[in-house]
């Protein structure tokens, strides 16, 4: 951690992949971000991501969204889901709010895009989202959050306003040097393409959706 030290509060093994790597000012259509970039090896190319309002006050109840890689809606735009939506929608709140988003390298829930693919094939053969996972022997959710409690450390943010309709990241912090101070949500408009997908996520996965 180049500029705030080694944190002693939090293990080891969440900071590998979130040594600071390279940075740079990107202007963007909701106004600049420093985009840092984090892995265990500089030879990385897929690290994890830092967009960062220059005028972030790291003191203050920073306002964060972590946001889970989704190639297919980050990316294309597929109505599948909500993902690209919520980046786009998070990023414009982070923007006015001068927070963070951070952006981690685990497709698809954590099980990558290929087996999102498999996964998607099952739900046009009308298993859901759950179902589908469970059927390829995945976890339903697969993803961790210690990269980004290490990237914020970094950073030097110690209590974040987290831009989330899921319990599970809330719960993830627990209590580690990381506060939770108020959760933000995050609701995007259903579409007849994603809509039972979003009912999935709210009933069986409780997520807090409208």
């Amino acid at each position: 951690m180049p500029e705030h030290g080694t944190p002693t509060d939090i293990p080891a093994a969440e900071l590998e992949d979130a040594t600071r790597r390279a940075e740079a000012l990107i202007p963007t259509p909701y106004g600049e971000f420093r985009m840092i970039a984090y892995a265990g090896s500089a030879a990385d190319y897929t690290p994890h991501l830092a967009l960062v309002h220059p005028d972030m006050d790291p003191d203050s109840d920073v306002v964060v969204r972590l946001h889970s890689e989704c190639i297919t809606g980050d990316l294309f735009g597929s109505k599948r889901c909500d993902c690209g939506e919520q980046l786009n929608r998070a990023l414009q709140m982070v923007a006015a709010a001068r927070g963070a988003v951070i952006y981690l390298r685990q497709e698809g829930r954590g099980i990558g895009i290929i087996n999102k693919l498999k996964a998607y094939q099952l739900q046009d053969q009308g298993l859901d989202t759950i179902e589908a996972n469970l059927h390829l022997g995945l976890e339903v959710d697969a993803r961790d959050y210690g990269v980004a409690r290490g990237i914020l450390q970094d950073l030097g943010i110690g209590r974040i306003q987290l831009l989330t309709n899921n319990p599970l990241k809330v719960d993830s912090f627990g209590d580690g040097p990381i506060e939770v101070v108020r959760r933000l949500p995050l609701i995007v408009a259903p579409g007849k393409e994603n809509r039972e997908y979003l009912l999935t996520k709210q009933v069986d996965m409780g997520h807090w959706l409208k």
